[in-house]
């Protein structure tokens, strides 16, 4: 048994890529997940080939109203929440010179504000549970700078600090919160990087998306002791950095 018997999951961004991988990893421990995401016929193609464990909604992180309903149409099917995966994100592209502020501040709205709102609304739900488990999912990019994507660095920075605030907080209440920091892996989002920028790297490879969830659920089954870490997986990438 996992502990969460009775009890969902939340996983934004659960369309595809590593988000959907995360949903995958749950389902296999016999957790209840909604997989909550603006892709709707990826989303919804995903929760039918899973079974009945596992719906999909239409969901805008950045909207209060949207999360509001989400976990009440999530805790109405599968009972209290007990897990949030914030995984949900954007990458953006330009210098700090050239990057249009109105793209800045999305990037920042989506990966930063989204995760706050997320965690905002579901704490109350969390704690009426007994506690619960938050996993945001930051990057390599909130451990270490890179140029040319400024918000998203700032961004991530931003959820890694967010999540040892949010630890520090939370813990009282039995609800663990961990940020997950992936290196390069192979998602729709990197799709377009060539395999060259993995070669000075220990293990000069992409990471899976299957090796990401593999830690989310480790994380939220057998991390019991850990809150307001950081777990990178990331072939070394960052090792000397």
């Amino acid at each position: 048994m996992n502990g969460f018997s009775g009890r969902s999951a939340i996983v934004t961004g659960g369309a595809r890529g590593i988000g959907a991988a995360i949903v995958r990893a749950l389902v296999k421990e016999n957790i209840a997940v909604v997989i909550a995401d603006l892709l709707e016929p990826e989303g919804t193609e995903l929760a039918r080939a899973l079974g009945p464990n596992v719906m999909f909604q239409r969901h805008d992180v950045t909207d209060k109203q949207n999360w509001r309903d989400l976990i009440d149409q999530t805790e109405a099917t599968y009972g209290p929440l007990a897990i949030l995966v914030n995984n949900a994100g954007i990458l953006d592209y330009g210098t700090i010179e050239a990057e249009p502020p109105a793209m800045f501040r999305h990037v920042i709205e989506v990966n930063l504000y989204g995760a706050w709102l997320g965690m905002h609304m579901a704490v109350p739900h969390l704690r009426a549970g007994g506690g619960g488990v938050i996993v945001n999912m930051s990057s390599t990019a909130g451990l270490v700078g890179y140029a040319g994507i400024g918000g998203y660095v700032a961004s991530k920075w931003g959820l890694r600090g967010l999540t040892k605030a949010a630890a520090i907080e939370l813990g009282p209440d039995d609800i663990r919160v961990c940020s997950v920091h992936p290196g390069p892996i192979h998602t729709p989002m990197t799709a377009g990087l060539d395999e060259s920028i993995t070669a000075a790297q220990p293990l000069p490879r992409f990471g899976d998306p299957d090796e990401v969830a593999a830690m989310v659920r480790f994380l939220v089954t057998e991390a019991t002791f850990s809150t307001g870490s950081e777990f990178v997986l990331d072939g070394g990438t960052t090792a000397g950095r």
